[in-house]
């Protein structure tokens, strides 16, 4: 059973370094050559994961067709917005044998302008038989030292190969549940990175306790109202790819977006945080293609809209904070 992990960030080499560590046949692929072959010089990627040496039995190449080939599941671990370029690359690396592939996204977020989900953009470009996404809470440094965590893979159709990917990458550290709900797990995988920016926001400006509680549970209610409102199921924002994931990127030290927000609210400028980074925020456009599809479809959203109007229209976090607390009163 050969794997391929495509993209070399410190997500895509945290999970080539799970799946080397189960002994499967694993093989990465960095985007740039030279990446490549700092990372097999190396033998960790010190640039996205330090101090996480490479196992032994973990393979880096540079040649995508070489690298597919025989190639049961390929995992795509690449920003969103460059989701169809891979898409791309991938479609001329497989050629007609695409079908016969489980490819899956390990990316969160919406494509600029199209709106699509990961999954929706690796099928538009690969016209795999099945694609899918594997989501939840998971920082990619606890995962490459092994600790434990679990994820949700997600197919629109149930498909042997899915059950036989969920066996293969579970184990005594990650375990893996299975959802039908591909649309739910995307939207959740993806509206948590906004509301991480708004407990950032709230973090920079010093409100206490008492309101991250309150905001962690306004934007969970805000989540399942836009993902059913879209198409999701409400249920699944309850589970590992939405409240899961929702409760440790806004919690944690190591989240960009949460970390974005709190230097937004402690008064940095956005401009001067979003340009010329090293790693994506995905939260960011993220907030940008969602205020869109809200507003699009009369979808109420008052947190997200508030942070978009933060990050895109220079509002300040105290006036957004301000708005959402004089908003009418109602049942919860």
């Amino acid at each position: 059973m050969k794997f391929c992990v495509v993209g070399a960030g410190a997500w895509g080499t945290a999970f080539a370094l799970h799946l080397a560590r189960l002994d499967r046949e694993v093989v990465l692929v960095p985007r740039r050559a030279e990446q490549a072959a700092a990372l097999s010089a190396d033998r960790e990627n010190r640039e996205y994961l330090p101090d996480a040496p490479f196992p032994g039995g973990l393979a880096v190449s540079a040649d995508l067709p070489s690298s597919v080939a025989g190639a049961e599941f390929i995992l795509v671990a690449c920003p969103v917005q460059a989701m169809a370029g891979t898409g791309g690359r991938l479609r001329a690396a497989l050629g007609a044998s695409s079908s016969a592939r489980l490819v899956v996204s390990l990316g969160k977020g919406l494509e600029s302008g199209t709106h699509r989900r990961p999954s929706e953009i690796l099928a538009s470009e690969i016209q795999a038989a099945v694609v899918g996404s594997l989501a939840g809470p998971t920082n990619a440094a606890e995962v490459a030292r092994g600790l434990p965590a679990a994820m949700v893979l997600a197919t629109a159709v149930r498909d042997a190969r899915a059950g036989d990917l969920q066996a293969a990458i579970s184990s005594a550290t990650l375990r893996v549940y299975t959802s039908d709900d591909l649309p739910g797990v995307e939207f959740g995988g993806a509206l948590k990175n906004v509301y991480a920016i708004a407990a950032g926001c709230a973090h920079g400006l010093g409100l206490g306790d008492n309101a991250n509680a309150a905001l962690l549970t306004r934007s969970l209610a805000e989540m399942v109202r836009v993902g059913a409102a879209l198409g999701a199921r409400a249920e699944t924002f309850y589970g590992l790819s939405g409240f899961g994931d929702l409760s440790a990127t806004c919690h944690g030290s190591w989240s960009r977006n949460r970390e974005l927000g709190r230097l937004i609210g402690e008064g940095r400028a956005v401009s001067d945080l979003v340009l010329h980074r090293k790693t994506v925020v995905e939260g960011y456009l993220t907030a940008q293609s969602f205020a869109g599809l809200c507003a699009s479809r009369n979808i109420d959203a008052p947190i997200l809209r508030e942070i978009h109007a933060i990050l895109f229209e220079g509002r300040r976090p105290a006036d957004a904070l301000a708005s959402l607390m004089a908003r009418g009163l109602k049942r919860e």
